[in-house]
């Protein structure tokens, strides 16, 4: 048996065959930890020797120009791309390079692409049944009995995410905000301990826009949540801490202000 294989059956075992996100440990460090990720396709260095840490309920926005790595580090967080060289870990006890995707959702890792995923042909509440479910087989997850618990979760979600009132429509109706915040709401219907959100305003109105701001600081505390935008108006409004990426390593990090100031951000960035 391989090493990463071993380590998943020891994680197993410990946790009754389900890798439980109640065990991440975040007592003597950060939530997020990468090392020294590397990550090269044909020859182009997507990631080159990133380093970031994020806190448990903490909200980080990346920033940076295109290309600059903001995808293939989620990539990497989510195991969609195994970097070259590196180390990734979920709290202190949990290796993500040795996790599946589906393992390192099941400890409590989520992801919302730039594009909405809703089934549009269901409704709002049936979306986020079918979410907490986890089951890929539309017919067979509807028919099955909601449980109190499941169903006061998704009652918690609706009002979380402002879509109460839309419960009973069908996805495919929705405002292209509105399917944002239902796919945020898939999300965290899952109770994710880390959100990972892709340019969640692109394409909103100005009015979508101000409450996904609303929406994203509500979580952070709840939730540690790392948000990807080009959008710097929408940045300021939300940003605790500010990551700013180049040439796939971190050029500057600290609050919007520390970096809108840095020099080397506005040449590669800002002042384009």
């Amino acid at each position: 048996m391989s090493d990463a294989n071993a380590s998943i059956a020891a994680s197993a075992s410990a946790y009754g065959h389900v890798l439980d996100r109640t065990r991440v440990d975040t007592s003597h460090g950060p939530i997020l930890y990468l090392e020294d990720i590397t990550v090269s396709f044909d020859g182009f260095r997507a990631l080159n020797a990133l380093t970031l840490t994020v806190d448990r309920g903490e909200l980080r926005c990346v920033i940076g120009p295109n290309g600059a790595g903001k995808t293939t580090m989620m990539d990497v967080i989510t195991g969609k791309t195994r970097p070259d060289a590196g180390r990734a870990f979920f709290g202190q006890n949990f290796d993500l390079l040795r996790l599946s995707e589906t393992e390192i959702a099941q400890i409590g890792i989520g992801r919302k692409f730039q594009r909405p995923t809703v089934f549009e042909h269901h409704t709002v509440f049936e979306n986020l049944e079918l979410a907490i479910k986890g089951d890929r087989r539309v017919r067979s997850a509807l028919r099955a009995r909601l449980s109190c618990a499941q169903r006061e979760t998704i009652e918690r979600t609706l009002c979380t995410i402002g879509l109460a009132d839309e419960r009973d429509r069908p996805a495919g109706l929705l405002s292209h905000g509105q399917k944002q915040w239902l796919e945020i709401g898939m999300l965290l219907a899952q109770e994710p301990l880390l959100l990972l959100l892709d340019e969640p305003v692109a394409g909103m109105t100005d009015a979508e826009r101000e409450r996904t701001a609303e929406l994203i600081r509500s979580l952070a505390g709840t939730h540690s949540i790392i948000v990807v935008e080009h959008d710097m108006e929408f940045v300021a409004g939300i940003a605790q801490k500010v990551t700013v990426l180049h040439e796939g390593a971190v050029l500057a990090e600290g609050t919007l202000a520390q970096v809108q100031a840095d020099p080397r951000v506005i040449e590669v960035y800002l002042g384009r």
